[in-house]
């Protein structure tokens, strides 16, 4: 968990970074920004900060999984260690983003490298670089007195509440790539995951949240996609299943596979096998780390439940919320072949 009640803005450092495949330029600044201006601080630490009240926790890495190779990383470790050296650091991270993002369709922008005191992480005060990018200009009005009365006019910014992408790198766990938190917001076309996969080049850590993100996402994944396949399985059953999934996040704070699965799917031993079966599927091909036991992560259980919908949807004229108790619906056919549920309920509200 992250605290900034007590973070100060030790210095930041803007350029200007256009596409290069369109031939664009990069502008860079020869000093750092003055920010000594108490509501300047104020509203640049709202707009860096805002968006990492809740993050999700990565590692820097490079292609064979030797961190120090990034080069990220390394402009980063400088800065650290040598807190003088940031303004060019900052050129460093700039010129390297410019050679990075080459896609066309890459928004060019004002990249701003930022520098960090009194982070609180999990109770510790720590230091933490930040790299953001503002891509979205907005239009604002300006209305200025003349005379008697007012004249109004418009300018091109940045909107404080709306940060694209960005990252914080914190002084911590700098052997394993440091503890990064990144934010990407513009849009999930693939031009614009250079960010997080060209640029900062980041993996997930090894913790809880995604521990249980994984462990929810493979549930999902097997109830809505693989279950079909195996067993002749409702609508409605595989949301009671998806139901039952996240009431035991929701329900515990300890995560036990096997009481999860005996808990979800009862004592059939078939569904139990199959399950197994595909998680065993899904660690192989995607590398991903499905861990027997951790503790869940709120955060990502609160994530994660808003795509567990519970909704079964007929044609286009009824949707049937189901939230538990599976039971209370029943599926038929009448002798004229019409599909049918039957819902049995004790009161009406």
């Amino acid at each position: 968990m992250l605290d900034f009640s007590l973070v100060s803005l030790a210095e930041v450092s803007v350029h200007q970074i256009g596409n290069k495949t369109n031939g664009e330029s990069l502008i860079i600044s020869k000093e750092k920004v003055d920010n000594k201006e108490e509501k300047l601080e104020e509203l640049l630490l709202q707009y860096f900060l805002k968006p990492f009240h809740q993050p999700e926790y990565f590692h820097l890495t490079f292609s064979n999984d030797d961190h120090e190779m990034n080069p990220v990383y390394h402009y980063a470790q400088q800065c650290f260690e040598h807190p003088d050296s940031f303004h060019i650091q900052s050129i460093h991270f700039a010129k390297h983003l410019f050679e990075t993002a080459l896609h066309p369709n890459i928004k060019s922008g004002d990249f701003y490298v930022a520098r960090f005191n009194d982070l609180q992480y999990e109770g510790n005060l720590v230091q933490a670089i930040g790299l953001f990018k503002a891509e979205t200009k907005d239009h604002f009005l300006k209305m200025q007195r003349h005379g008697t009365g007012f004249n109004l006019n418009y300018d091109l910014g940045t909107p404080v509440d709306k940060l694209d992408k960005g990252c914080l790198i914190l002084n911590i766990e700098s052997e394993k790539g440091f503890k990064v938190c990144a934010v990407d917001r513009v849009n999930k076309s693939s031009e614009a995951l250079y960010w997080r996969d060209q640029y900062l080049k980041i993996k997930p850590c090894s913790d809880n949240f995604h521990f249980t993100e994984n462990f929810l996402t493979v549930t999902k994944d097997f109830v809505t996609k693989q279950l079909k396949e195996e067993f002749e399985v409702s609508k409605a059953d595989q949301i009671d299943l998806l139901n039952r999934s996240v009431a035991y996040f929701k329900d515990n704070e300890r995560f036990d596979k096997n009481d999860f699965s005996n808990t979800v799917f009862g004592d059939n031993e078939g569904l139990i096998t199959s399950f197994k079966d595909y998680q065993s599927k899904v660690e192989t091909e995607f590398e991903i780390e499905l861990k027997d036991g951790f503790d869940i992560s709120d955060h990502a259980v609160k994530k994660q439940a808003r795509v567990f919908k519970s909704v079964l949807k007929l044609d286009k004229n009824f949707h049937i919320y189901i939230h538990g108790n599976q039971n209370n619906i029943e599926k038929g056919v009448d002798p004229d072949g019409r599909k049918f549920y039957k819902i049995y309920y004790s009161e009406e509200n």
